[in-house]
């Protein structure tokens, strides 16, 4: 394995540091022109490996135009690297210019940028594809000689990654003698990842650099002080003991799974702060402004602790983190590792971490994410096949830069791993709709954007088309959101429409940790001002909500069908899982478990299924079909990530009549055609391939006027072209990730003969929480009374009268304010609040 040449071995040792392992071995992987993937632990200096050659080499041979280029998921976190690449480009005095290129960027710097490349650009998959749209590009990408994709597991096998993977093919033939370099912490199939990366999808010719060192993660587990709730998924039991780890560490991030959950955890940390410690919040809803704020004050120091949700998963380098604190179960190892290894950003120091469990099966789940990652296992799926709505996309993409023949684009795109399957049939369908539309929408105008010359070179059709691509570009699809406005004052953010439909006037609902009332309308945006009397309510996102992982999921069933497994499980756990064994059983590791019993006039089926939030649901959907066919009269159903639940008129006797695998037949094929499901999901894909355009020159469609264009077309093409490219992609898109069907499928196929069913006369200890979650859907007025009555009544029901209500107290409740000094007095100590909320803003 080669060293480091002079001057770089001297700053290497002016820092007291060796070069490691994989650091000399990415450097031998481009001295011989091989890409390259390299795994290594958070702290390893996995950005510096990926950048050493790029260094060494300008030093060694001084050149203009662009060299480099680097790919992030996240913008800051292009900025963050470009912050710490400069660090030994200033002290070596290397003349390398580093520019980064986001949607931030200003208009001018951007050209600048396509005159005068910089040696490196800094920049995002969406960026670089507006940049491959440009007649310039291939001026502007001919020398480039490294492409560093960063994070390169957050990006395989999502439509983001998709469109980097076209991106990146583009640049090869751009760019023959281009290497490739992925980055990553965490990869759960290292082949599949290297195909990804690879320029010809062959995991052969990218050189894998595995560094499996690393100080093992120190884990612990937080449960609340007094008892340990039954149901609920916030965890605001266990704000308590949060705010004590705050007040003994440094610097803290509180990871939790949902913005709603860090809207809530903030609020109830502020009520506890009598140290006045500076707390923040950031999540993907607040204005970018306020993200960035955060992110500074987090750099500098200035911040005792920040909740955050997935925005701050991905390696923003804060080596001053002392502890990361996850509330709420993780719900995949990755996931959790990702999270872990943002403290101390170093790896031969062990990252400190706590887990808080919302919930008596969440305490499990933290367990099994224990004992995972201490076995070293990393889960997650394969990435999927390429989305053929990207795939539009992009066609438009290089018709934009310069004329294109189908045969060559097509060789060029099974070049891309996740195309290298695609059929000729479903490449030229998709070009066919690129073109004017298909059979059913060609008669109109505003569908045509290409057409052919006589030698079938494939052409833009005007300059407006490609405005409009640029500026409706990238794969990210949000849901309708409404601006959030401070009365007389600045932008706050912004909530999903539906949210703001339920609104009244002088409503109070809490969002980036202030208490807002509800005024009005304007336009596009909520006008509100501060404070408020009453209990707020939380927004909810769409899709916020993490499902649970299989691999994790095998875990949580082989902890329960062991008692031997149990000592490691905290007392009110044990004991709610020997109250189980004396009132049903518990789930196998591999069979299922189903109980029935009835409780207000209804019959309830409760099965033990463990796949997933996501799964659950629409496993309950097809099971409220089949038990209509019994003849049962289902009246609902619901889906946590440990059980599905149902209810009906009738109770159910034949439990493996209802779980047949024939369930994904027929009942799936009538549930997907009448369900709103599909059309949401046409949306999405019509918004990607260009079918919609949200952005006009001079204009921007709102969220109810793109559905209504989204609605009218879907059913033009159901009526005239079934077979329309979009509707098989919408099909596929549905059927393979929205409903999660594979999951379902396996499932039913592993519990074939392997199910038990124990029909009983009340409700068991393990269904407590699931039926919780079904009160919060039905209960009227004051829905906290309800509920506490509702669970008192469920708990004493399960267990006889063994344990109290108050057990039951995982209601999301925000904990009580501890007790003052009366003089200063309630007022007072919300005004005060507001005071360091504004401070650490």
């Amino acid at each position: 394995m080669g060293t480091l040449p002079e001057p770089f071995a001297a700053w290497f040792a002016a820092r007291g540091w060796q070069p490691r392992a994989h650091q000399l071995a990415m450097l031998d992987a481009a001295r011989a022109g091989e890409s390259a993937l390299l795994i290594a632990p958070t702290g390893g200096g996995k950005t510096l490996a990926g950048f050493l050659p790029t260094l060494l080499d300008l030093h060694a041979h001084p050149a203009t135009g662009l060299h480099t280029v680097y790919i992030s998921p996240l913008k800051a976190l292009a900025v963050d690297i470009g912050r710490n690449l400069m660090a030994p480009i200033q002290e070596l005095e290397l003349a390398i210019r580093v520019e980064a290129r986001t949607g931030d960027t200003p208009a001018n710097r951007r050209a600048r940028q396509r005159e005068a490349p910089p040696h490196i650009l800094l920049t995002t998959p969406e960026s670089l594809a507006l940049l491959l749209s440009l007649p310039s590009a291939g001026e502007m990408f001919g020398g480039l000689r490294n492409v560093v994709v960063d994070e390169v597991h957050a990006l395989a096998g999502t439509k983001r990654g998709d469109q980097l993977a076209l991106c990146l093919s583009r640049l090869s033939s751009l760019a023959p003698a281009m290497r490739r370099v992925g980055l990553s912490a965490t990869v759960a199939h290292p082949e599949a990842m290297a195909s990804w990366v690879a320029p010809d999808a062959r995991p052969a010719s990218v050189r894998l650099v595995w560094e499996k060192g690393g100080a093992a993660p120190a884990l612990d587990v937080i449960l609340p002080q007094g008892r340990l709730p039954w149901g609920g998924h916030m965890g605001l039991a266990s704000m308590p003991e949060v705010y004590g780890r705050l007040r003994q560490a440094g610097v803290t991030i509180v990871f939790v799974n949902t913005r709603a959950q860090a809207e809530l955890c903030f609020q109830a940390l502020w009520r506890l702060n009598d140290d006045n410690l500076p707390i923040a919040i950031h999540h993907g809803s607040l204005t970018i402004e306020q993200r960035r704020k955060v992110e500074a004050a987090m750099a500098a120091g200035r911040l005792r602790a920040v909740v955050a949700t997935a925005s701050l998963d991905l390696g923003i380098d804060w080596g001053a983190v002392d502890q990361v604190i996850q509330v709420g179960a993780p719900k995949g190892v990755a996931r959790l590792l990702q999270r872990v290894g943002r403290a101390n950003h170093r790896m031969d120091e062990a990252s400190a971490a706590a887990l808080v469990p919302a919930n008596r099966f969440e305490v499990i789940e933290c367990r099994a994410a224990i004992q995972a990652v201490a076995a070293g296992e990393v889960d997650g799926d394969r990435p999927r096949p390429g989305g053929l709505d990207v795939l539009a996309q992009h066609m438009l993409c290089m018709a934009c830069h310069a004329p294109f023949h189908p045969d060559e684009l097509y060789a060029e795109v099974t070049r891309a791993a996740p195309y290298a399957e695609l059929t000729r049939r479903d490449f030229d369908d998709t070009l066919r709709f690129v073109e004017d539309g298909g059979y059913a929408l060609t008669a109109y105008e505003r569908f045509r954007k290409l057409f052919r010359d006589a030698e079938g070179l494939v052409h833009v059709r005007n300059g407006l088309v490609a405005r409009q691509l640029r500026m409706n570009l990238g794969t990210i699809v949000e849901t309708p959101l409404i601006k959030v406005r401070m009365r007389g004052g600045g932008v706050l953010g912004e909530v999903e429409e539906y949210f703001v439909s339920t609104l009244e006037a002088g409503d109070n609902f809490m969002f980036g940790g202030q208490l807002l009332r509800y005024e009005r309308m304007e336009l596009m945006t909520v006008v509100v001002s501060p404070g408020g009397e009453g209990e707020p309510r939380v927004p909810a996102y769409a899709g916020s909500r993490m499902p649970l992982t299989t691999d994790l999921a095998k875990r949580v069933r082989a902890i329960l069908a062991d008692s031997r497994q149990w000592r490691a499980l905290p007392t009110p756990v044990r004991e709610w899982l020997r109250m189980q064994q004396r009132a049903s059983e518990l789930p196998s590791r591999e069979g299922l478990l189903v109980e029935s019993f009835p409780r207000g006039q209804r019959w309830f089926v409760v099965a033990y299924c463990f796949e997933g939030r996501l799964a659950h649901q629409t496993l309950g959907m097809l099971l409220t079909r089949r038990l209509e066919r019994m003849g049962c009269g289902p009246l609902g159903f619901l889906g946590t990530d440990y059980v599905v639940a149902t209810w009906s008129a009738f109770p159910p006797s034949d439990m493996d009549a209802l779980f047949a695998e024939d369930l994904l037949g027929e009942e799936l094929e009538e549930w997907m055609a009448e369900s709103s499901m599909l059309r949401r999901s046409f949306r999405n894909i019509a918004t990607i391939a260009g079918l919609l355009q949200k952005n006009h020159p001079g204009q921007e469609k709102s969220g109810r006027q793109m559905s209504m264009s989204s609605d009218l077309i879907y059913d033009v093409l159901r009526r005239h072209q079934p077979d329309h490219i979009l509707l098989r992609a919408t099909r596929a898109e549905a059927a393979a990730g929205l409903t999660d069907v594979a999951r379902i499928g396996a499932l039913l196929g592993r519990i074939r003969g392997k199910i038990r069913h124990r029909a009983l006369d009340r409700v068991s200890p393990l269904a407590v929480p699931a039926l919780i979650e079904e009160g919060r859907e039905w209960v009227s007025g004051d829905v906290g009374e309800a509920l506490l009555a509702e669970a008192e009544a469920l708990v004493e029901e399960a267990t006889g009268g063994a344990e109290h209500f108050q057990d039951m107290l995982g209601l999301d409740v925000l904990p009580p304010v501890p007790d003052r000094d009366e003089k200063r007095g309630l007022r007072k100590d919300r005004r005060n609040n507001r005071r360091r909320r504004a401070r650490t803003a």
